[in-house]
């Protein structure tokens, strides 16, 4: 029985390429808070592929540690982003973020 096919680097670096793009384009285009942080969340997403990719390649697991710490970081800024986009609901009843001026003087 011969060995399993591995995903090339290059494979998988285009694919958090993709994603990372997907998730650019989200939070340059979308007005919606929910989705710009869902957009970013892909992004990061983006990030930890490539860094596992890379760890895969060189056989380490530095990559491993690296997405440890950037998950552990998203985790944070969901707890503190939504509780930022409850507020701003409750207060503005809306999430658009063309029609949420809160810090003008």
């Amino acid at each position: 029985m011969s060995a399993p096919m591995a995903v090339p680097l290059s494979w998988m670096l285009a694919l958090s390429g993709v994603v990372f793009v997907i998730g650019l384009i989200g939070v340059l285009v979308r007005r919606n808070a929910l989705v710009i942080f869902m957009s970013i969340e892909l992004m990061l997403n983006a990030a930890n592929l490539a860094f596992v990719a890379f760890a895969r390649q060189l056989d380490s697991l530095d990559g491993q540690v690296f997405v440890f710490f950037v998950m552990t970081v998203a985790a944070a800024e969901v707890a503190i982003g939504l509780a930022i986009i409850v507020n701003v609901f409750r207060l503005r009843e809306t999430v658009y973020v063309d029609e949420i001026n809160l810090l003008k003087g």
